[in-house]
């Protein structure tokens, strides 16, 4: 527990001297809980075995909640909504966790097991899962991220793997369901963003929703733009969220370097920008975590840049890792530089 508190603490204080203003705090990885949960099974990424309550006691969301509050930040709930297994594992599954207590929700899927977003009751269960999180917590904002359908995986024979939601899709078809395939799943992800977004607020109208879907919508969009379709592949029509306005703040992950032309960051930006008839905050994700690797600190600087000349309310750092670590020297750059002014949150 101390060495977990210290960790929590240390990030925090980092967000105070880098001058951010909102910490984005991963609280579900894969229907396990980094929180006292009567709902799902305490996270083996906690205490190394899933469903292994924390000795002495502690609840990681309450403190992080009480601690970013006592340094004037804002603390926003993160989760995964229907992944259910990753492939990097600590432990077997708990007797409570989904895979075993819910197992006909459960669709194997390359290396990972997946919620199926096509089972209405298993997408009740991870609203269900949200709004507690929000009902019971002083959280400032709840926050989804891209995993609804998961990321296409390929097999042996390196040929795309469809993912095995016939039976459901079947179910769907008999009681009258008249959407093809495609259509159905973006329904089925369309009808949780919505479910979502109205809850929250139901539950606590002050939560800022945030959701950060793939960079690109669609290859083409705007012209010149390559990579892959989350529309077709993804089953993820986040244009539409944003255009009938399922959010409070959207958060496009464009994680490319600015050398990128067939993702270029402004073009991405501007697209997005153009889309955002509902005037929610625009907030690109950053790939910081690539510092060093396929970037340099520049890229992350000038890309702020771009942001703040192009209208953006602010900018997301994927990971807190590459802040903490100091990467590029990005840490020390901000304030001295491009945040030398603490800002507040804009409103909504």
């Amino acid at each position: 527990m101390a060495r977990h508190q210290a960790d929590l603490r240390a990030l925090l204080d980092m967000a105070v001297t880098t001058r951010l203003n909102v910490v984005i705090l991963q609280v579900r990885p894969s229907a396990d809980a980094l929180y006292a949960s009567t709902l799902e099974p305490w996270s083996e990424y906690l205490t190394g075995r899933m469903g292994q309550a924390p000795n002495p006691p502690w609840d990681p969301l309450q403190f992080a909640c009480d601690e970013a509050h006592a340094r004037g930040l804002e603390l926003h709930a993160w989760i995964n909504p229907f992944r259910a297994r990753y492939y990097k594992t600590l432990s077997n599954p708990s007797a409570d966790h989904v895979v075993r207590r819910n197992p006909g929700w459960i669709l194997p899927y390359g290396n990972l097991l997946w919620v199926d977003p096509g089972n209405p009751e298993a997408r009740e269960h991870v609203l269900k899962v949200a709004l507690d999180i929000v009902g019971r917590y002083d959280v400032d904002g709840f926050h989804v991220d891209d995993y609804f359908y998961p990321y296409p995986q390929r097999n042996v024979d390196g040929e795309w793997m469809n993912f095995p939601d016939a039976g459901s899709y079947s179910r769907y078809r008999s009681r009258g369901g008249s959407l093809n395939l495609g259509d159905w799943r973006r329904d089925n992800v369309n009808e949780f963003v919505q479910s979502l977004y109205a809850g929250v607020h139901r539950v606590k109208p002050w939560v800022k929703v945030g959701i950060s879907p793939f960079g690109i919508w669609r290859p083409g969009y705007p012209p010149g733009i390559k990579g892959l379709d989350q529309y077709l592949m993804l089953y993820s029509d986040a244009r539409r969220w944003l255009n009938e306005g399922w959010c409070d703040y959207f958060a496009p992950q464009l994680y490319w370097p600015l050398d990128r032309r067939e993702q270029s960051f402004q073009g991405l930006l501007t697209w997005w920008e153009q889309e955002n008839t509902r005037g929610r905050l625009m907030t690109p994700g950053l790939n910081s975590a690539k510092i060093g690797d396929d970037r340099q600190v520049g890229d992350t600087l000038n890309q702020i840049g771009i942001a703040r000349r192009g209208g953006a309310e602010g900018e997301i750092f994927w990971n807190a890792s590459s802040l903490m670590r100091n990467r590029g020297g990005l840490a020390s750059r901000l304030p001295a530089g491009l945040f030398s002014e603490s800002a507040l949150v804009p409103a909504t």
